[in-house]
């Protein structure tokens, strides 16, 4: 989308000599920002749209019963692999300490810092930031305290993230569990092996979308021009990969969307649990595209096997073939207001570092003898409520 079609979008009711003037002060504040804070253009622009969407919410219609409530209404998210897995890192770390650092907060910290722009990003930024909350030199409140735009990062890397580190069981072989948890109390296996347990642990949630073992490749290739049909950005990532390849559900949610579409071929849509994102899944194998329990409404677990890389679409006849590449469309949404869900608001986000970073955390797979599908080997279960949550910096 152009510079001057995203500017216009958040004036569109307002009359011509507002228009003019709003724009002037906008583009006066991207100079400005610009100029102070060394951001780079699509950091400040999605200030200025946040700002001109609040301006719009509060503006002539406050006080009125239609007036909708204020939500963000871009996002651009390029928080690289490095950062990820460094907040990450300290999250982990600390989840027990005192202090117990929230990597989100951090990254926000250090969207802020940088106007949005990782290509500055630097470890020594983090570590310093990380080392004077553990300290208790500092709360993240203080510390964040003169950061205008530290509320909108934490809200918009929060969309993509929060989801995906925290609390969760998982089944692990007797193996390889710590001797305090094969005392009584804890759960000795399940009849279809006895040999696991259930623990409880705290880290990584969210699961790379291929199998374990399952040869790929990708590039970054979030906004490349696409032409079938019409000619569009491509808001999603691609790994190229071999028919057959199990897709794995990256987080848990409900399956709100299957079936065919001429763009994606057969596709799945997973909303997550907390209705902030919206994982889209495209190009699956032909004849035999999802696992055979799926269906509209189906809850899944993070790190179930939804269905098969392949390389249906580009076709409005069912079921063909017309990709040439067999790989899987990976398409990341985040839904602020239902409204964005299905409309030319939508918002996708660049999802390269993250699918890197969730390389840490593969499920390992098995083939169902007598049938086309794959189960994954160990299972995953949220964990409700936890009643005893760590303090978060």
């Amino acid at each position: 989308m152009k510079l001057w079609q995203r500017l216009r979008r958040p004036f569109s009711i307002r009359p011509r000599n507002l228009i003019c003037g709003e724009i002037l002060l906008l583009t006066l504040l991207i100079l400005l920002l610009l100029g102070q804070n060394g951001g780079s253009p699509k950091a400040v622009l999605s200030f200025a749209l946040r700002m001109a969407s609040e301006k719009t919410a509060t503006g002539s219609n406050a006080g009125s019963s239609s007036q909708k409530q204020d939500y963000i209404k871009w996002v651009d998210f390029n928080v690289s692999y490095e950062a990820l897995n460094k907040a990450f890192r300290y999250d982990v770390d600390t989840c027990q300490a005192p202090v117990h650092l929230n990597w989100v907060n951090l990254l926000a910290y250090l969207g802020a810092l940088y106007g949005g722009d990782f290509s500055k990003y630097s470890p020594k930024d983090l570590d310093a930031a990380a080392a004077r909350l553990t300290g208790g030199e500092i709360t993240m409140e203080e510390l964040t305290k003169g950061m205008k735009y530290y509320p909108y990062y934490r809200e918009a890397y929060g969309a993509v993230l929060d989801g995906m580190v925290g609390q969760f069981q998982a089944e692990i072989p007797k193996s390889e569990a710590p001797g305090a948890y094969l005392p009584s109390g804890v759960d000795g296996g399940t009849p279809e092996d006895p040999e696991t347990i259930w623990v409880t642990k705290y880290g990584l949630k969210a699961f790379f979308p291929l199998a374990k073992g399952f040869p790929y490749t990708d590039y970054d290739d979030f906004g490349a021009s696409r032409s079938y049909g019409y000619k569009r950005r491509h808001l999603g990532h691609d790994m190229m990969g071999q028919v057959g390849t199990p897709v794995i559900a990256v987080e848990s949610g409900y399956v709100e969307a299957m079936g065919w579409n001429q763009y994606g071929g057969w596709r799945l849509g997973i909303r997550s649990l907390d209705k902030k994102r919206y994982y889209y899944y495209a190009h699956l194998r032909q004849n035999y595209p999802y696992q055979s329990d799926l269906k509209e409404g189906s809850l899944v677990q993070a790190g179930d096997v939804i269905g098969y890389l392949g390389r249906t679409g580009y076709s409005a006849a069912e079921n063909t073939n017309n990709i040439e590449t067999a790989h899987l469309h990976l398409g990341l949404e985040l839904i602020f207001d239902e409204s964005q869900k299905d409309s030319e608001n939508e918002i996708w986000v660049d999802c390269y570092d993250l699918v890197q970073f969730l390389r840490l955390n593969q499920c390992e797979t098995y083939k169902v003898e007598g049938t086309k599908e794959w189960e994954r080997k160990y299972g995953t279960k949220e964990t409700p409520g936890d009643p005893n949550p760590p303090a978060h910096e």
